[in-house]
């Protein structure tokens, strides 16, 4: 990957972040997280804004409706919206960032002309139903069961942490539909429709207020075959595919916003007085900044190493494992560093000057989230060690 820019990556560059300079004023804060269904409205208003100006799945083959940046391009276009401060993906996180490239990389022509031109535009939610109460981390043990039953599957079961399905059209679901073969090789990767019969959703409200995660209870729904993306008793490997792009590319913008985050944090050290002098004034806090911040840039590498080979190979590889491995942890580091040098005030649920919109408790939870969400740093230490060490799997 060429990382110097083209005249046309320039080109590119000033015609985006003039267009952002535009409608930004008009868009307006985003709504409070408590408020789900306004919180909708606001992530789909904000996606047809892109998808009429061209920006919608900027690093989407253009065969499906995408734009077809370059890796460059793609780069570009989160420096820029993260930059302006434009409106993050939000509810649309699930069939923007991995549900739609997974249907890209796996479904049939027909699953991908019905789904792929509403994921871009925003008219409808994805959900995600993985996990179970017995099965997070070891996922291939979901018990969630899908019977055949002629053109239909008829499900049965709960599942629980199912983003956005409150508010969702579709759902990414694995089910279990060969009870007899080892855990890995039964399991299928279905799309089903959030307004079957059979369906009970309950939201749950997290410490932070928010209720985006919710159980979902399943009373003998039944989905059609023909939205099986791949093979039966083959969804364990869709659903790599599914995670490959959740661990690879999806942190993207969180990771520019971390940066941003840390610089803003050494200038308020440098405002914020001690007994003696300012809190930047403390060796400890400086060298731990300028370590995360050197960190942080090291995985801004590595996010490029990994769009790249995702352009390549249609599918990015084991580096986003890694990264969202080292991410978490630095992300982690930084909210512990930000209470050093924040002190009391960090305890406030208002938001300190000069450090963004988000109060600093809020923060500090969100980053502890980071150790379990999309896969917890355990499960990406195994595959790391298994796919990129090559060392013995765990038994």
């Amino acid at each position: 990957m060429d990382l110097r820019y083209t005249p046309e990556e320039q080109a590119f560059r000033e015609e985006l972040r003039t267009w952002l300079g535009e409608v930004l004023p008009d868009v307006g804060p985003p709504p409070d997280r408590r408020d789900i269904t306004a919180r909708r409205e606001y992530d789909t208003a904000w996606q047809r804004k892109l998808h009429d100006a061209g920006y919608a799945g900027i690093n989407w083959p253009a065969d499906f409706g995408g734009r077809g940046s370059t890796p460059t391009e793609h780069l570009i276009f989160l420096e820029e919206t993260e930059r302006a401060h434009a409106p993050y993906v939000g509810c649309n996180f699930v069939g923007l960032l991995h549900a739609g490239p997974t249907l890209i990389a796996e479904a049939s022509p027909e699953q991908q002309a019905t789904h792929l031109p509403a994921i871009l535009r925003g008219d409808h939610i994805w959900c995600q139903g993985f996990s179970e109460p017995g099965a997070g981390s070891d996922l291939a043990s979901l018990q969630c069961r899908a019977v055949r039953d002629g053109d239909e599957y008829v499900i049965t079961g709960q599942k629980i942490w199912t983003s956005f399905s409150q508010i969702g059209d579709y759902c990414e679901m694995l089910v279990r539909t060969d009870p007899d073969a080892s855990k890995h090789t039964g399991i299928t990767w279905l799309i089903m429709p959030m307004d079957a019969p059979g369906i009970d959703v309950r939201p749950l409200d997290t410490v932070l207020g928010s209720s985006e995660f919710s159980e979902m209870f399943l009373d003998e729904v039944r989905v059609p075959v023909s939205n099986r993306v791949g093979d039966e008793n083959d969804g364990w490997r869709v659903a790599m595919v599914t995670f490959s792009f959740e661990r690879g590319t999806a942190f993207v913008s969180e990771l520019l916003a971390s940066m941003e985050l840390v610089a803003d944090l050494a200038e308020t050290a440098k405002r914020v007085t001690r007994a003696s002098g300012t809190a930047w004034d403390d060796i400890g806090i400086r060298r731990e900044i300028g370590t995360i911040a050197a960190e942080l840039d090291a995985l801004w590498s590595l996010t490029k190493r990994n769009v790249s080979q995702a352009e390549r190979t249609g599918v990015p590889g084991p580096g986003g494992n890694i990264f969202k491995l080292h991410y978490a942890a630095v992300r982690e580091r930084l909210g512990d560093v930000a209470f050093r040098v924040l002190e009391r005030a960090s305890l406030s649920l208002d938001p300190v000057e000069g450090m963004g919109q988000a109060n600093q408790v809020e923060e500090r939870i969100y980053a502890l989230s980071l150790r379990i969400a999309a896969g917890t740093s355990q499960i990406n230490k195994n595959i790391v060690g298994e796919r990129v060490l090559g060392l013995p799997k765990e038994r």
